[in-house]
């Protein structure tokens, strides 16, 4: 390892450190202002505040996205690792999907382990799937309202389409016809089968962890009760070499 490679890495973790929440309060704003002009549709002079607001937001994650890049160890790795980081920047098309940095920073900072993490998994999950589809919705809602073939134009038509989605059931009475509606789809169902596998290494988890800790105290018992034995068992050699010693001694004595 260099000299520069270990003063690159302490300059990415303290980028990372000081960029995470303000990161976090823009992709709140970004939110705000996305779902507002999406659901609200404002005049032109709000509408003009709410894309002032969004391409603000979107010039901070292309700061910190170059930021990141230049301070990366082996930038040809990064920039292949993190592609859907360079594709959310460089095409404004996926800008929405930014948002999805909320819940991986709050997971991030709250992260646990042991059973502490998975009591929490299903809160996070939860929490993060409400997340998923409210996007989800005003995503294809914004993407598909203006279509002439549109099948969601309404806001509850969006939340109850993505709703079908990302739970993998898709009734398939509401689909997107636009290709960033179908984009957003399949985001979303992505999103729905990996919930699917986390809920399932959970509960797999939590019954692997049952069986090992009642086979724990069926061995400590076991290893318990034979401890005892074997202290009953030296007693009673040390009585009978008590008794035959006795024995021996009477039967010495005897003329």
């Amino acid at each position: 390892m260099t000299s520069t490679e270990p003063r690159a890495a302490a300059a990415t973790e303290r980028w990372h450190q000081r960029m995470d929440w303000p990161l976090t309060v823009s992709s709140t704003m970004f939110l705000i202002a996305y779902a507002w002009s999406v659901l609200a549709r404002p005049g032109p002079f709000w509408q003009l505040a709410a894309d002032l607001v969004m391409w603000t937001t979107w010039a901070y994650f292309a700061i910190d996205y170059l930021m990141r890049l230049a301070t990366a160890k082996n930038r040809v790795h990064w920039f292949f690792v993190h592609i859907i980081d360079f594709l959310i920047v460089a095409l404004p098309l996926l800008r929405p999907l930014k948002l999805l940095r909320i819940a991986a920073i709050v997971v991030a900072v709250q992260r646990t382990l042991g059973s502490a993490m998975r009591g929490r998994v299903v809160w996070y999950a939860a929490g993060g799937t409400a997340f998923l589809v409210f996007v989800s919705a005003v995503a294809v809602l914004d993407a598909e309202r203006h279509s002439a073939d549109a099948h969601i134009t309404t806001f509850a038509d969006a939340l109850w389409w993505a709703t079908a989605t990302v739970t993998t059931v898709g009734y398939g009475d509401f689909s997107p016809v636009t290709a960033q509606g179908r984009l957003v789809a399949v985001g979303l169902m992505v999103a729905g089968i990996a919930l699917l596998g986390v809920v399932t290494a959970t509960v797999a988890s939590w019954l692997l962890e049952q069986v090992t800790a009642r086979e724990e105290r069926f061995e400590a018992a076991t290893q318990a009760e034979v401890g005892e034995l074997t202290v009953q068992i030296e007693a009673l050699r040390s009585e009978i070499a008590e008794l035959r010693a006795s024995s021996d001694n009477r039967s010495s004595s005897v003329p």
